[in-house]
């Protein structure tokens, strides 16, 4: 699928989402194709939803430590510190700001979910739809990875992307005393 134009991560994930239900999958994965995530770490994302105790799997570089390969120190503090400052005042620990993640999302989660709704195009898109699922009431699982720096391709970090992400935690926390969560259906 070829989109004209540069309209957001965000936006591109949405319509790849809406193409997967449409064609009947039940497993939606997300991941940068730059190779700075492992192909192999697929498959237990897939093992954390597939027994059914999870409605979603992130690929966390923090989960147990910090797991980042090739790195400067000052990315590493600024991620890491991003990571924290997002768990912190969500007071939820699986709502880490982890820019460029791997996930996997159930086809029901974002079924359930308006995606329409979904408000952020940068990267502060995969903190709003951890957040989402989360009011939601689905169960999100986080299984540690390690993240290699890039081998192809240029960061597209930008002032606007950081804001994004600064201040939309803040928008997000106020945003969801006046929002409607659709709670998860029990199955």
């Amino acid at each position: 699928m070829e989109r004209k134009g540069k309209l957001g991560l965000g936006t591109a994930y949405i319509t790849g989402f809406k193409w997967a239900i449409a064609h009947h999958y039940d497993y939606i994965f997300e991941m940068d194709a730059d190779f700075s995530h492992n192909p192999e770490d697929l498959v237990r994302l897939y093992e954390a939803c597939a027994d059914g105790k999870a409605d979603m799997a992130v690929g966390s570089r923090y989960k147990s430590g910090v797991n980042v390969v090739n790195w400067p120190m000052g990315r590493v503090l600024m991620s890491y510190f991003a990571s924290k400052y997002v768990q912190i005042y969500n007071r939820n620990e699986n709502c880490r700001y982890n820019r460029r993640i791997q996930m996997l999302y159930q086809k029901r989660y974002l079924e359930a979910i308006d995606l329409d709704s979904i408000r952020f195009k940068g990267y502060a898109f995969q903190i709003e739809m951890k957040f989402t699922a989360w009011k939601s009431g689905f169960t999100i699982a986080e299984i540690p990875i390690i993240f290699t720096d890039r081998k192809a391709g240029s960061s597209k970090m930008s002032g606007g992307i950081f804001n994004e992400a600064l201040w939309g935690v803040l928008q997000l926390k106020i945003r969801s005393y006046f929002k409607h969560y659709n709670k998860k259906a029990v199955v």
